[in-house]
């Protein structure tokens, strides 16, 4: 039951983010965008910007934070490359990776460019 209530927990989680990047006026134009190398939890866009975010739960802000492990930045990278070569033809796309850690009590907390496209 533990693997189920993490699931919902993180889709709940995804839900709370994208509802407050909506609110911000992004349109979120895809959730879970998966490829064999990797997954975006959401992809936004704001005027001419596109936004990669991370999602990730935990009891705080800090413990969110420490669950984005290099290796992980790496396939979202690499994911994120895909979408853009697939959904926007070019990878010269003024572009932005987000954290969006949410704590114990729903509360959300954006680390705008948290990591970088290597």
């Amino acid at each position: 039951m533990t693997g189920k209530v993490s699931y919902l927990k993180g889709l709940a989680a995804e839900d709370i983010v994208a509802r407050a990047y909506e609110r911000c006026g992004f349109e979120v134009v895809e959730r879970r965008w998966k490829t064999r190398e990797g997954e975006v939890d959401i992809v936004a866009r704001h005027k001419d910007k596109i936004y990669f975010i991370e999602v990730k739960n935990s009891r705080s802000f800090d413990q969110a934070a420490l669950r984005i492990t290099p290796h992980q930045q790496q396939r979202i990278q690499n994911a994120a490359l895909q979408y853009l070569a697939e959904k926007t033809k070019t990878i010269d796309v003024d572009c932005r990776f987000d954290a969006a850690l949410v704590d114990g009590t729903g509360r959300v907390k954006v680390l705008p460019g948290a990591f970088m496209c290597n």
